[in-house]
């Protein structure tokens, strides 16, 4: 056994240790260059990411053994105090359940994010995390320079919720093993996800991919009125940050 009782111990213990971790990553998409991939996280179960992207990102999110539940937080990266509105979420699209061409909204009546393309079709905008999963938001937070207070409610992906016809909400549990639901980011953001139970389904959770690449060609398609004035609401945003010329 190495001694860590002085300097050299201690920093071949280290070493030793760090050669026999096995840092797991989810393979890159076909079709996709590896050049382009900003972010290849495998989140064990309790575990958190916290990662800023930029404009034109697109995320993957994956339930690899069909048992993840991923506790989803968005925030305008250069001003966070903007940030996912869930209410509005549901309530401008007049919609609560999560498919592709859905908005994440902020509260500022802006796409933080669209729903590009998904294969899982269970989530929750309802319930919120558990006191564990709110405690790793609030730990990635953290981990960004952000407090408690700037964390809002968040979406659970992979592990869903229904309202039931006595208005009841019921668990709706995992989609299919693999599945994955893919966003596009519209502004800059810093993405919190937790990798913890649902709130009315405490199962303990599997491992939880994200990846992330440069896609900007990439487009959303939905025709809705209210999504492109969010959308509007947004490239106005944009184009502001963009001038940054002082009027002389």
């Amino acid at each position: 056994m190495t001694s860590t009782q002085s300097t050299d111990g201690a920093r071949a213990h280290a070493r030793a240790q760090a050669a026999a971790a096995t840092q797991a990553r989810p393979e890159t998409p076909d079709g996709i260059d590896p050049a382009t991939v900003v972010v290849a996280q495998r989140i064990p179960s309790g575990g958190y990411a916290n990662v800023v992207l930029g404009r034109g990102t697109r995320v993957r999110l994956a339930d690899p053994s069909g048992t993840t539940c991923a506790h989803l937080f968005l925030l305008r990266a250069e001003a966070s105090w903007e940030r996912l509105n869930v209410a509005d979420t549901v309530k401008v699209p007049w919609q609560a359940y999560l498919s592709a061409g859905h908005p994440l909204l902020s509260d500022q009546g802006r796409v933080l994010a669209t729903v590009l393309a998904d294969t899982s079709g269970h989530h929750d905008t309802l319930c919120g995390p558990t006191t564990d999963g709110r405690h790793q938001l609030h730990v990635a937070g953290a981990k960004q320079g952000l407090e408690p207070r700037d964390i809002g409610p968040s979406i659970a992906l992979f592990r869903g919720a229904r309202v039931a016809p006595n208005g009841a909400i019921e668990p709706t549990g995992n989609g299919p093993v693999g599945a994955t639901i893919d966003l596009l980011v519209h502004l800059p953001l810093t993405l919190l996800v937790a990798n913890a139970p649902h709130p009315l389904d405490d199962r303990p959770t599997g491992d939880l991919d994200l990846l992330a690449w440069s896609a900007p060609t990439d487009r959303v398609t939905n025709a809705d009125p209210e999504y492109r004035r969010a959308v509007d609401n947004t490239e106005a945003a944009w184009s502001a940050a963009l001038n940054t010329e002082v009027p002389a």
